[in-house]
């Protein structure tokens, strides 16, 4: 999550201008992903106020620009409401309508989901000056076309790994043969008794990942494996085992 000071631009733009790592939003997204079928009129996003105070909240998609604002955003939805405020222990519903199909219709597309909600003041006064902070969550949103081939499940068990010499090391690579991205959030190479981690990534459809393996200073053996952790669509996390192919 994002914690940024607010920027007020007329009644309804919210920007972002400071980043913070250590705060907690009061809003929860329903979901940790969501799915766009083909041929689906809208898809609505169900958020919740947990907090103690009232927010105000705006929505907006991006394209995969983690510094979007809602004034510079590029994506081919509309969100209604872009603007609300929800009150302590309420909940809202924002509806996701694409408004340009021209969209390939032979893979997934990945876009984003964002929320930035400001919480309203407290009505118990206040000692000295506050700073009033803003919070950004921000979760993919996958177009899944109507005629792609298998599965989002299958493409998680059939992802092909190789490791390849990259510099003075190595990487591993993996390749994903299917329609559908793949989400992983983990990722180790096995060889014998020795385990070899790197940062997880997502890999595209039809198109291939490097993952560095910098504690990893010679070829593994041909009965290496790689053992993985995905991000299904309901965000639950399914272990896979797979061989390394030469």
């Amino acid at each position: 999550m994002v914690c940024s000071m607010l920027f007020r631009q007329g009644m309804a733009t919210l920007l972002l201008s400071m980043l913070c790592g250590h705060s907690f939003a009061s809003v929860v997204i329903t979901g940790t992903r969501l799915v766009y079928p083909e041929k689906t009129s809208e898809i609505t996003v169900s958020l919740e106020n947990k907090g103690e105070l009232p927010i105000l909240g705006q929505t907006w998609m991006d394209s995969g620009d983690m510094n979007s604002t809602p004034n510079n955003a590029i994506a081919p939805f509309v969100l209604t409401p872009p603007v609300f405020r929800m009150d302590a222990n309420a909940v809202q519903s924002v509806r996701v309508r694409l408004v340009d199909s021209d969209l390939p219709k032979d893979k997934e597309s990945v876009f984003y989901f964002n929320l930035l909600e400001v919480p309203t003041k407290s009505e118990t006064p206040s000692t000295g000056s506050s700073l009033q902070m803003a919070f950004r969550s921000r979760i993919k949103v996958f177009y899944r076309p109507k005629a792609l081939n298998g599965t989002a499940a299958e493409a998680i068990e059939h992802l092909q790994w190789t490791v390849l010499r990259e510099g003075n090391g190595f990487v591993l690579q993996g390749y994903n043969p299917s329609d559908f991205y793949v989400s992983l959030s983990g990722i180790a190479l096995v060889d014998g008794t020795q385990k070899f981690t790197s940062n997880a990534d997502m890999i595209a459809p039809r198109e291939r990942h490097n993952f560095a393996l910098p504690t990893l200073k010679k070829l593994p053996s041909p009965h290496g494996k790689v053992e993985i952790s995905a991000i299904n669509d309901w965000g639950a996390y399914v272990s896979s085992t797979q061989p390394l192919t030469q």
